[in-house]
């Protein structure tokens, strides 16, 4: 259920809408009628949050969510076998609460074999939340990936979510809440199982779920008294302020810090939030692998700091994306120039929808030349590159 086919119709409607706005251009890899509902990354949230609900709108006709409806009582007979080992998928099926409800209720009878959970996209609301918390309560569940991506949560499920978890914290290694609304407790409850030496979390999405500025630093902070599991930190579209991201750069200062991607676009991060994030990079470069700062405005200071941690010979970044950031020529140059000097471990850049100009296409170019180069994906959507920087390109290419 993850790759759904789209008749025509609506895939001329998605490629309307995806021409307008350019946070879309991860929902299409490319020209087939292919709609993929599990997103690489999260932008525009009122833009994908109206395309999902018009093509849900369609669904029926254009998919097999009638199958799995009907199939439903199969899958809780499967649940209840004891010598079960599933890994149920039921991402965009149009769940509900009731459904979610008989399908939990199969899963508290027999709940020591599930390791993953993807409820993606589905309506389980707060009380499909709580009859899930009595799953997680039980000392047999043995869950380690829980997918609840725009699940119609709120506070009152998110606590009573995260409360379970705290009584069971030593399984679960991945939680996403991204685009529900945890509110001020649910974020203090995900805080204290943070907090808990027993979590072993290693992956965190919550993207796009109203958290403000105070939110933002009990969570860090949180993450600050045990921060050796978290691999993955996924904070899109909220808004830890300055002071957020001061405390985040002290968790990456931290020698126990193990952090391997950190995703932080549209966070409206300041000039002195980013300074300090990026210089904490630099005294602990050597994990980061994957960074996300799309979306946020990036100075000529923050440029230059940036291209100095690409140049690190410790570091090893492979992908950054840095869309929309308003980097002009000079910028482009920076930092391309930095990636020069330490060229091979860089596999993906996006600078989509910046302005690098010919002088940083041709700069990129001979980037793209050079043996060590390992770059495999490379996107420059919008970039007002001309007939000489195209020219450069593909020279460099062939």
């Amino acid at each position: 259920m993850s790759l759904l086919q789209v008749q025509s119709p609506v895939y001329k409607e998605i490629k309307s809408v995806y021409r307008c706005h350019f946070q879309l251009q991860y929902l299409l890899s490319d020209e087939t009628v292919t709609f993929r509902m599990n997103f690489s990354e999260e932008h525009d949230t009122k833009t994908v949050k109206s395309l999902i609900q018009h093509f849900e709108s369609d669904l029926p006709e254009h998919s097999n969510v009638s199958v799995w409806r009907n199939q439903q009582n199969e899958l809780s007979d499967i649940c209840r076998q004891e010598n079960s080992s599933v890994e149920p998928s039921l991402s965009s099926c149009s769940i509900t609460q009731k459904g979610c409800a008989a399908l939990i209720s199969a899963l508290r009878s027999n709940p020591s074999h599930l390791t993953e959970l993807n409820l993606n996209y589905n309506e389980p609301g707060d009380s499909g939340m709580k009859l899930l918390s009595a799953v997680l309560n039980d000392s047999h569940c043995k869950l380690q990936k829980l997918q609840l991506r725009y699940c119609s949560i709120e506070e009152e499920g998110c606590t009573a979510l995260i409360l379970a978890l705290k009584s069971n914290p030593s399984h679960l290694r991945e939680l996403n809440l991204s685009f529900n609304k945890p509110g001020d407790s649910g974020v203090k409850q995900l805080s204290s199982l943070l907090e808990d030496q027993l979590c072993k979390l290693e992956k965190l999405h919550l993207s796009s779920c109203g958290i403000m500025q105070k939110g933002c630093a009990a969570l860090i902070s949180a993450l600050r008294t045990n921060p050796s599991h978290l691999r993955e930190l996924n904070l899109n579209g909220n808004k830890p302020g300055n002071s957020g991201v001061k405390l985040l750069s002290a968790l990456l200062k931290d020698s126990r810090c193990k952090l391997e991607k950190l995703l932080l676009s549209d966070c409206s991060i300041g000039e002195e939030g980013c300074a300090a994030l990026i210089s904490a990079m630099r005294s602990n470069p050597s994990h980061l692998t994957e960074l996300d700062l799309s979306n946020n405005k990036q100075g000529k200071s923050r440029v230059k700091l940036l291209s100095a941690l690409l140049e690190d010979p410790l570091c090893k970044l492979e992908k950054l994306q840095l869309c929309n950031c308003s980097i002009g020529e000079k910028g482009c140059a920076a930092l391309i120039l930095a990636l020069k000097s330490n060229p091979s471990h860089l596999r993906e850049l996006n600078l989509s929808y910046n302005k690098p100009g010919d002088s940083g296409v041709k700069l990129l170019s001979a980037l793209l030349e050079d043996p060590q180069c390992k770059l495999e994906k490379l996107q420059l959507w919008n970039c007002s590159i001309g007939e000489e920087g195209c020219a450069a390109l593909i020279s460099a290419l062939r």
